[in-house]
């Protein structure tokens, strides 16, 4: 049997900081083994920075995500996450992929006279790839204007309708716009896909739903969410999901990257997509053909233009709402010094009042060896390569983590 790694992080509702001492049992689905008792892991506790590291599980043959129309490519597993003073939260369906860190991120809510018997359950359905899920119904990759939003921004938070857009009973959530990509990507492809073919289908996905964000669609027709969770009019969005580790290095990288057509357009494409197996889309990306393009060495922009055509180009915004300062243009490392420097160095002194893992250093506008440890002390402790230098991925998640813990960032589109 085959290991895949979970990475469990767990942070408080209203704070965002991270909850020290949670406990977690993880067991084999059906939910009776838990009541059975029949714990895998049984009181795992989270450190200082709300984390259970790299826990190994059984998973399937690899075979099984590289092929099409293969036994399910993951196993799945129940979380049971608890903790004194909040309500405990149920996860049914964790996907563990093997020979992948799955990464399993966890907000917990304290305990209220309301709620105080109640647990917060979950399901996670399938991958798209694995389950059963209504084919798109394809539209037009251009809109017709005008459109009220004069430059392609990406937003902080993507309200994602949990239903059909006709569905007034289902819930609206506000999603990060990073963590909304990536949730979709890890819902809609397998991650042991070849690097190449996840950063096409990325930027795929990316495009979409700033094409969603750009014309607001759905606000156009009266609604008041930004895209759906259908697979019909929109992605497979599944709330509480886990994601992948190979995928959000991907999205880090590239999430305010999209495709224009024709070169110049202002618009981002509507890139549409299906899975090449079960249905076909003529004119379109199918991901099981971009997977097979990874593996004949395609790079994902060769990978794109195959797919929607050869006057397509790649267009990247820096409007990115909910930070403080955009990324400079340029890499901070050893040596650097000015005010870009001391806006990161003063941003990880405040990350470090909710994460004492991470070192205070002097906010001097130099960057030293102090810095850069607490840089790579940063990036281990969110997932990322443990390089000491402040690239495109870091600068904006030291943002939108310091955001997310001084709680300075505007709420809205």
């Amino acid at each position: 049997m085959n290991k895949g790694l979970l990475t469990i992080k767990v942070i408080d509702e209203n704070t965002n900081f991270p909850i020290k001492g949670a406990k977690i049992n993880i067991c084999t689905i059906p939910k009776d083994e838990c009541e059975k008792s029949k714990h895998i892991y049984k009181n795992l506790v989270t450190n200082s920075s709300g984390q259970v590291k790299k826990i190994p599980l059984d998973a399937p043959d690899l075979m099984y995500s590289l092929v099409p129309n293969s036994p399910r490519a993951y196993s799945t597993y129940l979380l049971q996450i608890s903790k004194d003073g909040y309500e405990t939260i149920v996860i049914e369906g964790v996907q563990i992929l093997p020979f992948i860190e799955a990464i399993q991120n966890i907000s917990m809510s304290l305990v209220s006279s309301i709620s105080s018997l109640n647990k917060g359950v979950y399901v996670i359905g399938d991958n798209t790839l694995y389950g059963n899920y209504p084919p798109k119904i394809f539209e037009p990759s251009i809109k017709l204007g005008p459109f009220v939003i004069s430059r392609v921004v990406v937003p902080e938070f993507i309200i994602v309708h949990d239903g059909l857009p006709s569905d007034r009973n289902a819930p609206n959530y506000w999603i990060p716009f990073r963590d909304y990509v990536k949730n979709v990507a890890s819902s809609e492809i397998y991650a042991t896909w070849p690097t190449q073919t996840l950063y096409a289908n990325i930027i795929a996905i990316v495009s979409f739903t700033l094409n969603r964000v750009y014309t607001e669609w759905y606000r156009n027709m009266g609604y008041d969410f930004t895209i759906t969770s259908s697979t019909q009019y929109d992605h497979k969005f599944i709330y509480n999901r886990n994601i992948f580790d190979t995928i959000n290095v991907v999205v880090d990288n590239i999430f305010n990257v999209y495709i224009q057509r024709p070169k110049g357009a202002k618009q981002p494409l509507l890139a549409q997509y299906c899975d090449g197996v079960n249905t076909q889309c003529p004119g379109k990306m199918t991901q099981w053909g971009s997977k097979y393009l990874g593996d004949q060495g395609y790079m994902f922009l060769d990978i794109l233009k195959y797919y929607y055509g050869y006057d397509i180009g790649l267009q990247g915004t820096d409007q990115i709402q909910g930070v403080p300062s955009s990324y400079p243009g340029y890499s901070l490392q050893v040596g650097s010094s000015g005010e870009n420097v001391r806006i990161i160095q003063n941003q990880l002194n405040a990350i470090s009042n909710a994460y004492p893992a991470l070192p205070k250093i002097a906010e001097d506008g130099i960057f030293g060896q102090g810095t850069r440890n607490s840089v790579i002390k940063f990036q281990e402790i969110f997932r990322m390569t443990q390089t000491g230098v402040v690239d495109f991925a870091t600068w904006y998640a030291i943002s939108k983590i310091y955001v997310a813990v001084t709680k300075i960032g505007a709420f809205g589109m």
